[in-house]
């Protein structure tokens, strides 16, 4: 179903469609920060990002004023001429990376489970296993039990030995029920394909780049389930194919 497109502004700075889609509005920032994190190595001289931000309106003067403040921040290194992400934003350059590449492997209807034995600890710790938990694409069953197929191809951090107890499970539940219990997959699924016909309607450079700039957010939290547990007409693999074919159209 088509909608006229009506934009409202929420506090959070964020536009939210009819559709349900969160746009953030391009600032010099965003869009160094979204060249730098698809490039390379991650580093571009300053000539380069200049002309790079241009079509995205961004001018000279406040892309260099932008750059500087983020050198200041601790976003970017500065070597001579070029400017390179800091290494707290390769980390996250990363996660983007496996976000839009995931490395996978046959599914044998194992799953991972972390179990946490931890106590004592304060909401802020709680709070960033958490963050980092979710990050590595598991879903909390219940407080404290984590657990996601195990079909990728990444260790757990072995930090986490010191908070949670890790095991292979089979768990009896049917196991497309149980991740369909974990995950909102209808509503992932039905905001991916509102970003894929979004991404096809804009024309504008500046409205492409929002668009696949919320592409890669989106990815970042899709579960990378094997295809056997997944709803019929997933969009992740056509999400991946048309961010990197935006990205090939920018030359990075």
């Amino acid at each position: 179903m088509q909608h006229d497109i009506q934009y409202v502004t929420m506090r959070t700075n964020i536009t939210v469609r009819p559709d349900g889609l969160e746009l953030r509005p391009l600032s010099a920032r965003s869009v160094v920060l979204s060249l730098l994190l698809g490039a390379h190595p991650p580093e571009l001289p300053v000539k380069e990002l200049v002309r790079r931000v241009e079509p995205f309106g961004v001018g000279g003067s406040t892309a260099r004023a932008a750059l500087s403040r983020m050198v200041a921040a601790g976003d970017l290194r500065r070597t001579d001429t070029v400017h390179r992400l800091s290494d707290r934003l390769l980390e996250r350059q990363r996660r983007q990376d496996d976000a839009v590449h995931p490395r996978t492997h046959a599914w044998s209807g194992d799953w991972e489970m972390l179990v946490i034995t931890a106590t004592g600890r304060g909401p802020a710790e709680r709070a960033d296993l958490r963050t980092r938990l979710t990050a590595l694409r598991l879903a909390e069953l219940r407080e404290g039990v984590w657990l996601r197929p195990a079909n990728l191809r990444r260790p757990l951090p072995d930090d986490l030995d010191q908070v949670a107890e890790r095991c292979t499970a089979r768990p009896d539940r049917p196991a497309g029920e149980l991740a369909a219990t974990l995950w909102p997959l209808d509503a992932w699924a039905a905001t991916g394909r509102a970003l894929l016909a979004h991404a096809a309607r804009a024309d504008r450079p500046a409205d492409l780049f929002t668009a696949f700039a919320a592409v890669v957010r989106h990815l970042l939290a899709d579960p990378v389930l094997p295809d056997e547990l997944l709803p019929d007409d997933w969009p992740g693999q056509a999400l991946r194919a048309a961010y990197a074919n935006y990205r090939r159209e920018l030359g990075t």
